[in-house]
């Protein structure tokens, strides 16, 4: 399960591929900017993995501010079971940075 560099995404979103993308950050970091992924913030996931449970053997991306959070719910989902969870690299700040 290798992570993800914003690059690769980026070709995947503009290939117009179906991808399951969560965002871990706070709604207000959400608001400000995001990629259309599903908003679960960190502290809510352990309460919301359940809602996850169609995915456990699809490929999951998490993405957070720049990385450390998505890192731990990634760690996180990775013990609930599920079995293709990637960590987009350098998080939003990626992103924003290729544009």
């Amino acid at each position: 399960m290798t992570d993800i560099t914003a690059e690769e995404l980026r070709e995947r979103m503009d290939k117009g591929e179906k991808l399951h993308i969560i965002d871990v950050r706070e709604l207000w970091e959400y608001e400000e900017y995001n990629i259309g992924g599903k908003l679960i913030p960190l502290g809510d996931l352990q309460g919301k993995i359940d809602e996850l449970d169609d995915l456990h053997h699809e490929e999951v991306i998490v993405h957070c501010k720049a990385g450390a959070r998505s890192a731990a719910a990634k760690a996180f989902m990775v013990q609930n079971g599920f079995t293709n969870v990637r960590n987009l690299l350098g998080g939003i700040q990626a992103i924003q940075a290729l544009n």
